[in-house]
């Protein structure tokens, strides 16, 4: 069994509601409108920890704030930094004793965060650690939110990190979030995008919806509502395979949603948008990797607006599934650039720490199946 919920943790987090939605609340309560706007900026522009922080707040209202309301749903149970201090992966218990894992990556001009949208993923791609553990359930919109709120906190204290900050001056927030850690987000359709919806209010923590992408295994109904969002957030599709039996056994999705139907959907959302779509593909060492896929892959984005970010991929230890060597890659993109399409080799990042998807949370150890032991942080 999980660890028993403390009559704390079991209240609504603050983070699932909209701005709208916490006014109509405060107004049922008696309180003028304005008091929620207040509030908002608390929570998102100056990061909170408590409700009694909020000073311009009647204390009675903060005191009944905090007696309805959470503003930690998630719990650091362990937080381990790469070699070089530009990467940071936490991982997070929730209230009821499952986890979840958040990346921080530190560029020299952006700080983009990795956030899960669901405990484990049942997409089953045999060479994920997070497919690798199967499926549990989907975050909360507070939940996805708390994650970022939690590093955007880490951002705008000078002095966060200590001996583990990065070695370069940073920005005091974080300019890009990308939904690529745990889970499939098309599977958590609405709240990944109420979660979004918040995130972008211009009245509060305000980030810009073209700094935020949404990656897919390839939910087919899921990219075609996307279209239909009416914001710039940015699609990507995790691809892997150009060819439906292969693809069939690194994505399984793929039986549902053949590629057929799904370039059927990514066209329909370009023409939608007008936006390019990212297409992830993560080279697998005599898997995916030979000179005869890359060939196959650029006939299948053939006229398509795309962009192909090839992903060398961390390893899973013990999985059949291993990193392509750096010749097979650069042969693999120059194949794509002779076909015109446009390719980047995404950054490795965090190999040290198990930054890919669901690792940290695989190396935990677990007592009963949910009781988590914290790791050493490792640093320089």
């Amino acid at each position: 069994m999980g660890q028993a919920m403390s009559e704390k943790e079991t209240l609504r987090c603050v983070y699932d509601l909209t701005l709208d939605e916490l006014t109509a609340l405060l107004v049922s309560w008696g309180e003028p409108a304005y008091r929620a706007r207040q509030v908002w900026e608390w929570l998102y522009r100056h990061y909170a920890t408590d409700f009694m922080q909020m000073t311009n707040l009647p204390k009675a209202l903060r005191h009944r704030l905090a007696e309805a309301f959470s503003l930690e749903p998630l719990r650091p149970v362990t937080e381990i930094v790469s070699q070089n201090r530009w990467t940071r992966k936490c991982l997070f218990a929730l209230p009821d004793g499952e986890t979840v894992e958040t990346v921080l990556m530190l560029y020299e001009k952006r700080r983009t965060l990795c956030i899960s949208s669901q405990v484990g993923c049942g997409m089953a791609c045999p060479f994920c650690a997070t497919g690798l553990s199967g499926f549990t359930r989907n975050l909360h919109t507070g939940e996805i939110v708390a994650q970022v709120i939690h590093y955007a906190r880490w951002l705008a204290d000078p002095h966060a990190g200590g001996a583990d900050a990065a070695p370069i001056s940073r920005p005091t927030r974080v300019t890009n979030v990308v939904f690529m850690g745990m889970g499939e987000p098309m599977a958590n359709y609405d709240r990944v995008w109420r979660a979004i919806r918040i995130l972008v209010d211009k009245r509060g923590f305000n980030l810009g919806a073209r700094h935020i992408t949404v990656s897919t295994v390839g939910i087919v109904p899921g990219i075609r509502r996307m279209a239909e969002e009416g914001l710039q957030v940015r699609l990507a599709v995790s691809l892997h395979a150009a060819d439906d039996a292969l693809r069939d056994e690194l994505v399984p999705i793929n039986r549902t949603y053949p590629l057929r139907v799904l370039m059927d959907a990514v066209r329909y959302y370009i023409r939608k948008t007008g936006r390019r779509v990212t297409f992830e593909y993560a080279l697998m060492r005599d898997v995916n990797d030979r000179p005869e896929h890359a060939r196959a892959l650029a006939q299948l984005l053939r006229g398509v607006l795309a962009h192909v970010n090839l992903i060398p991929m961390n390893p899973v230890e013990g999985s059949p599934y291993q990193p392509s060597t750096r010749q097979a890659t650069a042969t693999f993109a120059r194949i794509l650039e002779d076909a015109g399409l446009p390719v980047t080799v995404r950054l490795r990042r965090g190999i040290d720490i198990n930054a890919g998807c669901g690792q940290l949370r695989r190396h935990i150890l677990q007592v009963d199946g949910r009781q988590v032991m914290p790791l050493p942080v490792v640093s320089s």
